[in-house]
This record gives structure tokens, sequence and C-alpha cells, in this order.
């Protein structure tokens, strides 16, 4: 099968880089042209010799275009891709896919009724601090995790300018959330059973510049996914509890390690250390005779890169790796994130 041509909806940041890196250096598609309502993108696309197109609809007709990829406002693609289904394209779509469920439901009705080829660029599932955690998840290097917490921070605010709007789908939980939260029930092989969450609105904007979420699995694992976007001072990326150790990644230079309890049957206890104004035992570091440190294992993912992919499931020939029943479960997830912040309540998921 030759390469897909793909035409670019949207020439901003992502749009940009899908354009000249994703899709315009990969092997399997090939950025077609570039399409941006923005008279000064439409140059930059021309300008960097893509073929422009005048409309969608140009688009849209243009029978040597395979597919589409929608990287425009949050709440723009609904329609955008379903127009671009029916007219027989396949679609990649930037994430959040849509502003709420229902919408992602009635874009799943077209995908049904025309058989084209859907997937949401969930692309931090190949993100290597993720993967370090998922191999720890998987392999129980120190043992069952049971408490997980994945964070980014940031002081900066929230970027751009209709990320700052509630009518465009902006805020951190549409914005960043969607990836950690895919991240965590992607690699969480259990149902979740309830969420709780507090949003944070210190910096003015009508949406969240971000949020703590509080996961509960069926199977006891309970995962902390929180964004903040007024953090001088930065948390852990991940931060992990298991039954015979503790792993930490610091930040996107994958820096860090893991404390593992030592197997052995004897035991040197804690030397006490002053604490404030007492002293104490509990709190103090366990021996150097206890414990093992580690480092990290590697975090490779066991599937295709997205691109590559995406051909091979237009071929007939691959399952998607974005599956659009996970990224349903994302935005039901997200809209029970937004219930629980309002009523200040955990709100439990339907099995």
């Amino acid at each position: 099968m030759k390469k897909l041509n793909f035409v670019v909806i949207g020439f901003g940041g992502m749009g940009s880089y899908h354009a000249r890196d994703l899709i315009g250096k990969n092997e399997f598609v090939t950025t077609y042209g570039v399409y941006d309502i923005a008279e000064d993108k439409q140059q930059t696309a021309t300008e960097e010799q893509f073929t422009t197109y005048q409309s969608y609809e140009d688009v849209l007709r243009d029978k040597a275009v395979d597919a589409v990829l929608i990287a425009t406002p949050n709440d723009s693609h609904k329609d955008l891709a379903i127009q671009a289904l029916k007219s027989g394209k396949h679609v990649v779509c930037e994430k959040p896919v849509t502003m709420d469920v229902a919408e992602f439901d009635a874009i799943m009705e077209v995908v049904e009724e025309t058989g084209k080829v859907f997937m949401v660029h969930q692309n931090r599932r190949w993100d290597e601090d993720f993967l370090i955690i998922r191999e720890l998840y998987r392999q129980k290097q120190i043992g069952d995790l049971f408490q997980i917490e994945s964070r980014v921070h940031g002081a900066n605010g929230i970027p751009g300018d209709w990320r700052h709007l509630k009518k465009h789908g902006g805020g951190m939980v549409l914005d960043w959330g969607v990836h950690l939260l895919d991240q965590m029930l992607f690699m969480v092989d259990s149902p979740l059973v309830s969420v709780y969450a507090d949003l944070s609105y210190v910096l003015g904007d009508e949406v969240d510049d971000g949020f703590i979420a509080h996961l509960t699995f069926e199977n006891g694992v309970k995962a902390q996914v929180e964004v903040g976007t007024s953090n001088f001072i930065k948390l852990p990326r991940w931060y992990v509890k298991g039954l015979k150790g503790t792993g930490i990644v610091h930040d996107w230079d994958l820096s860090g390690n893991l404390v593992m309890q030592k197997e052995t049957t004897e035991k040197v206890a804690p030397t006490p250390i002053r604490a404030g104004q007492g002293l104490t035992k509990t709190m103090a570091p366990p021996s150097e005779e206890m414990i093992v440190r580690d480092t990290l294992p590697a975090g490779k993912a066991d599937f295709s890169e997205f691109y590559e992919n995406f051909y091979h499931v237009v071929a007939g020939e691959q399952e998607p790796v974005v599956k659009n029943e996970e990224v349903r479960d994302v935005l039901v997830l997200i809209e029970k994130i937004f219930e629980s912040a309002e009523k200040n309540q955990v709100c439990h998921l339907e099995k």
C-alpha cells in the first residue's frame, strides 16, 4: 500500500508539528497539504512549501487525499470529523477528541456508517517516563503497585488564547488531564470504581488552571493525577509505592531510582532521628542494611508508533493502538471529574 496522503487541518503548534515532523518525516504517511482558516497560518504553510487549500470543502473534494489530521480548537473537532468521514476520508484527531461523551458518540455513529478509520492521537502513550512506570506495574520489580502519583507542574499559567475559554474546551483537565488520565487507564488493568477531584481557578480564568483527581480502581490500586500551572517548584513526575519498595521519576529527563526492601530474615532496626523537638524511629530512614537501591527499568513501547499503526489499521493488518472505546472511557472520566469538583463529592463510575 502506498503512503497515505494527509491534509493537516489547523496549522498551529500541534498541527505544524504533525505536518513537519510526525507526518512529514514518516515512512508510512505524508503531508499532502495544509488548511487553516487564518490567512497568516496559510501564508506560513505556503512559505514552507506545503500545498494549501482555500476551503475545507476543497480538501474533502480532493480524491488524492486519504486522510485528515484535525488539530483545531476542541469545540470544532466533532463537525470537522463527521464531514471528513462522510466524504470518505480517514481521520486522525488531536485530543481531547470532543467536548463531551455525547459528541464522541455522534462521531462513532458516522464511523459505523462509513467504515472509515478514526483514531485519536494519544501520543503520550509513547512517553518514556510513562513506559518506565508501566513496566514497573507489569513486572512488579518493587512488588504490586498500590499507589501511583502522576503529575505535571509548570509556572506559566494557561498557554495560548482559546485554551482560556470554556466555549472552546479550554482548561487543564482537557489540555493535560486528557493525557495523564489516558495513561493511567491504559496502564491499570482493572475497572475504575470512583473519582474525587478538586479544580483550581487561582489564576482568574473561567476554566481550570489545574486540578487534582484521586482515582480508585477495582483491584485496590489508588492513583493521584495532578496538573498545576502555578508551581514554581515541581513535585516528581511520578512517585509510586509497591509492596516491596518505592520508585520515583523526577522529570522527563528520566532521572530517578528504585529503593526496595532487602529480602532477608535478619532485621536491623532504624536508628532514631531528631525530628523537630522530638525523636522518631517511625519516620527515620530505613537502615542501609535493609534496603537495595536500583536503577529504573527501561521504558519501551511493545506496540507500533502511532502513524505506523494507523497505516496498518487502514490496510486491515493491525488493531488500533488507541482504541475508540478507550478514548470514550477517558471522556467519561473527565465528565466525572467535573461533576465531582462541582458537587464536592466522590463520584462512582458504572460497571
